[in-house]
């Protein structure tokens, strides 16, 4: 059975460029099993969760990274997480039905917002334009800008698996630049079908076998909601006494819906008076 739900790490020891693996399966599934979508917008948000978990990988933190895409097409919301212990998620919202199709087709124009959500310290965020064919060539865009380190993304899915490679050149250890074209152009000829079937030993091999390569360990990558009741609560304060009370003359609850998981809370009158007795 080939490796799936995990991310690998991988060096170039003799060249000074970094590379990282990512297949998904049941972490997929779990993902968008409560949300209806159509094949198009399976394969945006499948290319998302893949980029969010090889995006969490290239910092040293403890917290979560969100990937969030918005435009002014029909599909108007892509938003993946991903924690530093590989916990995922990621929900998309669109107007109609979408067979596949390039990112501005789908999304028009609009930017991706990366921010890093440390669990001590200021959050961080970067902002890019979502021009581009598809959501590699943004998140390529992105690195680039923002590390000025050479960088390159490639992102599949389908509806069953999703999957992504990830290289970039060292910091402070600049690879050679014909290496460097040699390894991307190499990564290049990689196949959406080799990408969502090959395990990454026999990927990596089929791909730089003359090359090099360190293989790390698996580090697995779980769908896990980080909704909570303390959460929900802390919402709901946003929105003041005055606005629960009102919802709460014409029903009995309010009722709140993860759209990540589909998880349901329910807050009665006492819950309300209890949140704002404090």
């Amino acid at each position: 059975m080939k490796e799936q739900d995990c991310l690998r790490r991988f060096l170039f020891e003799e060249l000074g460029v970094r590379g990282e693996w990512v297949c998904l399966h049941d972490s997929w599934q779990e993902t968008k099993q409560h949300q209806h979508l159509s094949a198009g917008v399976q394969e945006k948000l499948g290319e998302a969760l893949v980029a969010v978990v090889l995006m969490s990988a290239t910092i040293k933190y403890k917290g979560s990274l969100i990937l969030q895409a918005q435009g002014d097409g029909a599909l108007k919301t892509l938003v993946t997480q991903s924690t530093h212990e590989g916990h995922i998620r990621g929900l998309a919202r669109c107007e109609k039905e979408m067979l596949p199709g390039s990112l501005v087709e789908m999304m028009g124009e609009g930017r991706l917002v990366i921010t890093i959500e440390p669990e001590k310290g200021e959050p961080y965020q970067g902002i890019v334009s979502l021009g581009g064919n598809d959501l590699a060539e943004v998140i390529t865009t992105y690195f680039t800008q923002s590390e000025q380190l050479q960088t390159r993304v490639w992102l599949f899915a389908d509806g069953t698996h999703a999957g992504g490679l990830f290289l970039q050149e060292l910091p402070k250890q600049e690879s050679d630049k014909p290496d460097w074209e040699r390894i991307a152009m190499l990564a290049d000829t990689i196949t959406k079908q080799e990408m969502l079937t090959l395990g990454c030993e026999e990927m990596l091999y089929r791909l730089f076998n003359e090359e090099k390569v360190r293989l790390f360990q698996q580090e697995p990558v779980t769908f896990k909601c980080t909704c909570s009741q303390k959460k929900i609560e802390d919402t709901l304060i946003l929105l003041g006494r005055q606005e629960l009370e009102s919802s709460l003359q014409e029903r009995n609850n309010i009722d709140v819906k993860c759209d990540f998981c589909a998880e349901k809370y329910s807050f009665g009158k006492i819950d309300i008076e209890n949140l704002f007795a404090g």
